[in-house]
């Protein structure tokens, strides 16, 4: 076999129509072995003799696309000091670009053994562990061009691969669970008629299944257990996984963007699927530990603010690389349009607490490719000083975990949650006005994956997380969640009409708040998890969605009202304004009205003390869409576009009052005390000075006729 020098960026196998170029960094490593695997089970070691800067390289003349491979690295063992190479081990390429096959637990591949230090002499794990492929880079995107949504015009689905389309009654059955699913017609038609801009995926790098989940018969179903930062889920691809991986997720992708709708991937970089000091040797545990993980003051130990056994090193230049070039991959390669980074304050502890400009923070700022797309930052994790809501930088938006948390206690009746309420329905100036962002950097959301779903949050008071195995020790234990009066499935029909009602509410006040929503899939049709909060691991019907029957009247009446509440939103500006609400006329109109006003449900201006009251659960918004004066999507004025919003989160039906002076008449557009919400343009029309009788738990949004 010819082995030429080669260089040694870019780092991991990069095939050029000839050959495979290999690169590997190890300061650590005394030799490295590049092992070319066969089908009959044998292997061929070449290895890596060139270096630059700690690089291992080699090109191999003749090597193609669907070769697997990995590395066998010598070097020292020294649990004490760090060091964990173990030529015994065939070790993943972090770097790449397609994963093959899957882990078999039964055989060494652990780090510790027994609370001993594994030894070197391990079984071959060669045929037990997964490989990395060489891929072919070349794809006909034909004309694809990022959709580029703009955040005031995004509405954010958050999906399952699987989850989203294992079920789907449309599909056939072998593409089902695939990235082939999503770019079916029926799924991307159900996603644009909702009124969908932006899919949201849950992680699609490769990950991997723990050994616990696999020993009970489950799996990780969510995949926040990455090994592969540039790989594509090899068990999502229909066609195989030598690489067709790649092709089908390009393919998806290309077909959801001709649809118009963004691709957005929910990324782990915080940490790696090798877990604690007693998990397996896969990949950057034994090619150099110190430099990938953040090791505890004792070495053999590692610090672990995500709760999942380690934490990435953020202050190593080689791991901030890793990222960087594994963000401008997906961008640049696979076409994606941004990414919501998982506990994304680890990546901000460059030492010990959260620093909001650490250097991966500059390194996304000044990379001309990362900063032009969407970056979405879950803004907490389990360590020290981990909750970081509205601290991230301007370039970022935020997973609003505040919005979450207010709009369900004022919803299930929580005291004093007025005026806060009111900073989360107007974009959280509180939070993102200080340092130059705009209401858009709140992503705004009820439901996501991680907890109840929509219907759950109406329907369980407590977590019931029985089928995880874990004696419902593991999820949330504070849900802010209110089951309307009985714990789960009911047949009263007072409670079931009240819980309706309830997921419109809910549904109405994302869509009319400033800011970003987000839904979580399936809600639209009221999927439920039978109460568990934590299905993580539940890879079966309880946790895909159940795409409605033909003739079921409720899910019907719940996906098409969910559908006008997207609609409503994008069809009018002032519920997505760029800019905060400044409470006062805006200069250059003509119109003396505030751009905003708040009122009593008796049609009298707010006062302090009204804010103040502990048990005040109900009033009214006037939005004032007249008094807009940026420009519309298509560089036109905006004209009249002016709503009251009407809210009753008291137990009691109230009376309220059509404030006047701010429209003489108005139509009724949303009425969620209705089964069917009230559809835009079909209602009754009002006065000012006029009563409403609200139903107990219920909203009204009344539109003023241009």
């Amino acid at each position: 076999m010819q082995v030429w020098p080669g260089q040694a960026y870019p780092l991991g196998a990069t095939y050029d129509g000839a050959g495979t170029n290999f690169a590997v960094f190890s300061e650590t490593a005394e030799r490295i072995e590049l092992c070319l695997l066969h089908d009959d089970g044998s292997e061929t070691a070449v290895e890596l003799r060139e270096a630059d800067a700690f690089v291992r390289h080699a090109y191999l003349p003749g090597v193609m696309p669907g070769q697997r491979y990995g590395f066998r690295v010598h070097g020292p063992h020294e649990p004490t000091r760090g060091h964990r190479s173990n030529s015994a081990k065939l070790l993943l390429d972090p770097y790449a670009k397609a994963i093959s096959g899957t882990i078999d637990w039964d055989e060494a591949v652990y780090g510790y053994r027994f609370g001993e230090p594994e030894s070197r002499n391990d079984l071959d794990s060669a045929p037990h562990t997964m490989t990395s492929v060489v891929v072919n880079p070349y794809f006909d995107w034909a004309e694809d061009r990022s959709p580029r949504i703009d955040y005031h015009r995004t509405v954010i689905y958050e999906a399952h691969v699987r989850g989203l389309t294992m079920l789907h009654p449309e599909l056939p059955e072998e593409i089902r669970g695939t990235y082939a699913a999503l770019a079916h017609p029926a799924v991307i038609s159900h996603l644009t008629e909702l009124g969908v801009t932006t899919l949201e995926l849950m992680p699609v790098h490769q990950f991997v299944h723990d050994h616990r989940l696999v020993d009970a018969g489950m799996r990780n179903y969510w995949g926040y257990n990455t090994i592969g930062f540039f790989a594509p889920h090899n068990a999502y691809a229909s066609m195989g996984d030598r690489g067709q991986q790649v092709l089908e997720f390009k393919t998806a992708v290309r077909e959801l963007h001709r649809a118009g709708i963004e691709v957005i991937l929910d990324v782990v970089y915080n940490h790696t699927a090798e877990g604690s000091h007693l998990g397996p040797t896969l990949c950057f545990r034994g090619i150099d530990n110190a430099s990938y993980y953040r090791l505890a003051d004792d070495p053999r130990y590692y610090t672990d603010t995500t709760g999942t056994g380690n934490s990435l090193l953020m202050r190593s230049p080689h791991v901030l690389q890793m990222i960087m070039d594994s963000l401008r991959y997906w961008v640049t390669e696979m076409h994606v349009d941004g990414f919501r980074f998982d506990l994304a304050a680890t990546l901000a502890r460059q030492f010990h607490e959260v620093d909001r400009l650490s250097s991966f923070f500059d390194l996304v700022q000044q990379d001309p490719v990362v900063s032009q797309v969407k970056l979405i930052a879950e803004p907490w994790d389990v360590g020290e000083g981990g909750y970081q809501v509205g601290n991230f930088p301007p370039l970022w938006t935020e997973w609003n975990g505040k919005f979450r948390d207010t709009v369900r206690d004022l919803w299930r009746g929580e005291p004093a949650t007025l005026a806060e309420f009111g900073s989360r329905l107007t974009g959280s100036s509180d939070l993102y006005q200080d340092d130059g962002r705009r209401p858009l950097a709140s992503i705004n959301f009820v439901t996501c994956h991680d907890g109840f779903t929509l219907r759950d949050l109406v329907s369980y008071n407590d977590k019931h997380n029985e089928a995880n195995g874990e004696n419902n020790r593991d999820g949330e234990s504070h849900n802010r969640s209110w089951n309307c009066g009985a714990e789960g499935e009911s047949e009263d029909e007072e409670v079931l009409a009240l819980r309706e009602r309830q997921m419109r509410n809910f549904i109405a006040t994302l869509m009319l708040s400033q800011g970003v929503p987000m839904l979580a899939h399936g809600d639209e049709f009221g999927r439920t998890q039978q109460g568990n909060n934590n299905a993580y691991c539940q890879d079966n019907e309880l946790a895909w969605v159940p795409w409605p029957k033909e003739g079921d009247a409720d899910t019907e009446r719940l996906h098409d009202f969910t559908r006008q509440m997207v609609w409503l939103r994008r069809d009018h500006p002032v519920f997505r304004r760029r800019r905060f609400f400044h409470g006062r006329p805006v200069e250059g109109t003509h119109d003396e009205l505030s751009d905003i006003a708040w009122f009593t449900p008796e049609g009298e201006e707010m006062a302090q003390d009204d804010w103040q009251e502990a048990q005040a659960n109900a009033l009214v918004v006037f939005l004032n869409g007249s008094a807009i004066s940026e420009p519309g999507d298509r560089g036109e004025r905006i004209g009249d576009d002016s709503f009251l919003l009407m809210f009753n989160a008291w137990y009691e039906p109230l009376d309220f009052v059509v404030p006047v002076n701010h429209g003489k008449e108005w139509q009724v557009v949303v009425d969620t005390q209705r089964p069917e919400g009230v559809a835009p343009g079909s209602g009754r029309k009002v006065t000012q000075g006029d009563r409403l009788r609200l139903a107990d738990r219920s909203m009204v949004v009344l539109q003023r006729p241009a």
